[in-house]
């Protein structure tokens, strides 16, 4: 196990980037965390950290399209954890342009940085997306890429950029590949805060888009100690692993599994606007997960569906406090 002096976190404003910089701070890192710019001061989700780990660490504001800044915060740091991006697919439909300068030309400004100042390990973020619809299942790291969205389009781009700056100019990079996370912060763009922000908010009909598609999700803590091991593992240089549960499961079986953990029956109405084109939506997610087992020791904690039932008990008491559920708007669609 290698661990590091200083670490930046790109995205640690947002929703696994904020976990991630909490369990870092917990581990004794010192942590610089890269928010977006804001003229309202804010640190997205890090303005709510945990009391144990607030004012533990530094933040540096800034944007990943800005080469410049993005050195300034590099600087005095020996490891990079990438996370900054845009993420949400319909928005990705919106307005893709922004997608290909924060996702590729952002990870490519984190990389020649890295490059510049000798960082000794980073790890870029990817996503299950870039798989596309599932051709064989379980996925493995071998399965070929499909851009079938502007967004996983952009993460495929940025995950060869990465990729060619290990093979060009030896930079330390491992690339890690989240299946679908879930749990306390996420955005209600996602599927599973839709489902439980509606039903929290006393809607006896919740509105979803396509229900038959499948997925792997990824309880947050798992997500985050996948993380942990691609930093500390010599031996995520040069690969690219997924971090996945191993678990399949339908959309509209989630929703019936969450609305039992909620004591309530669930109903849904198709929301033409939140369907995607034929050809963009991807039909099927499944990790395989046994390289992130046999390269980092990894195995996530919250496995099956007793593991997805307990990490869905989590989120629905969180989404359910007051404090946070006020955060959300459960009456509109967010893109």
């Amino acid at each position: 196990m290698t661990k590091f002096r200083k670490l930046l976190v790109t995205g640690a404003d947002g929703f696994i980037g904020s976990h991630l910089t909490e369990a870092l701070v917990r581990r004794g890192y010192d942590v610089r965390a890269f928010t977006l710019y804001n003229s309202f001061n804010s640190w997205g989700w890090l303005d709510h950290a945990a009391e144990d780990v607030q004012g533990k660490f530094e933040v540096f504001a800034g944007d990943v399209r800005d080469p410049h800044g993005v050195k300034e915060a590099m600087k005095g740091c020996d490891a990079v954890l990438h996370l900054g991006a845009l993420i949400a697919i319909p928005f990705s439909y919106h307005s893709p342009d922004t997608y290909v300068d924060t996702n590729i030309k952002g990870t490519l400004n984190v990389l020649q940085a890295a490059r510049d100042l000798g960082i000794s390990k980073v790890v870029h973020t990817s996503t299950s997306e870039v798989y596309g619809t599932a051709q064989y299942v379980p996925i493995d790291e071998n399965h070929p890429l499909q851009g079938q969205s502007p967004y996983s389009a952009s993460k495929i781009g940025a995950d060869q950029m990465a990729i060619s700056f290990y093979r060009s100019f030896e930079l330390p990079v491992g690339i890690i590949r989240p299946f679908n996370t879930y749990g306390p912060r996420q955005s209600a763009r996602a599927v599973i805060p839709t489902i439980i922000t509606q039903l929290a908010a006393g809607k006896n009909s919740i509105k979803l888009g396509a229900v038959h598609p499948t997925r792997d999700f990824n309880f947050v803590k798992d997500t985050v100690q996948g993380f942990i091991h691609m930093l500390e593992s010599p031996s995520s240089v040069g690969e690219v692993i997924n971090i996945g549960s191993n678990f399949e499961i339908s959309i509209g079986r989630t929703a019936k599994l969450i609305g039992e953990l909620m004591g309530r029956e669930v109903e849904w109405v198709t929301d033409e606007v939140r369907i995607r084109p034929d050809k963009s939506e991807v039909e099927r997610l499944w990790a395989d997960n046994r390289k992130a087992f046999e390269l980092l020791a990894w195995s996530p904690d919250y496995a099956g569906e007793d593991g997805f039932r307990r990490g869905l008990q989590e989120t629905i008491a969180w989404f359910s406090n007051p404090r946070n559920l006020e955060q959300y708007k459960a009456s509109i669609y967010n893109i």
